[in-house]
């Protein structure tokens, strides 16, 4: 009994669950018609919130991403990292989330369908 236990928290541990505004966002950007994938591992690290025919990967960030040293390290090489996969990634505290989500969704909608438009030229 103990080894399924195991097991399932095991399996668990795999489906990481947004944050509040990271949902928030991605509810409002999918109203505006932005596919979003929520944390999305990209074989380095998970993503808050990805939208892939923009290239854009969104972290919906704590106050501990601009006060910890550390943190700021990690955000510096996850960001290096997904560049050279081609994404450029935005971050956005999660006080902004909070207190602008309409003026930020509207916005990010706005300029992932234009990256997207202009990715699709260059593919083309």
């Amino acid at each position: 009994m103990k080894e399924s236990v195991e097991k399932e928290l095991k399996i668990i541990k795999k489906y990481r669950v947004p944050t509040k505004e990271a949902a928030d966002l991605k509810e409002a950007l999918e109203k505006q018609g932005v596919r979003v994938l929520v944390e999305l591992h990209d074989g380095f690290k998970h993503v808050d919130l990805t939208i892939p025919k923009a290239k854009l990967n969104i972290e919906v960030d704590g106050i501990q991403h601009l006060t910890n040293p550390q943190q700021i390290l990690a955000d510096l090489n996850r960001g290096y990292y997904s560049h050279q996969n081609g994404f450029n990634t935005m971050h956005i505290p999660n006080e902004m989330i909070r207190l602008h989500l309409k003026e930020i969704s509207e916005a990010l909608a706005e300029a992932s369908k234009i990256r997207e438009r202009k990715i699709h030229v260059h593919l083309d």
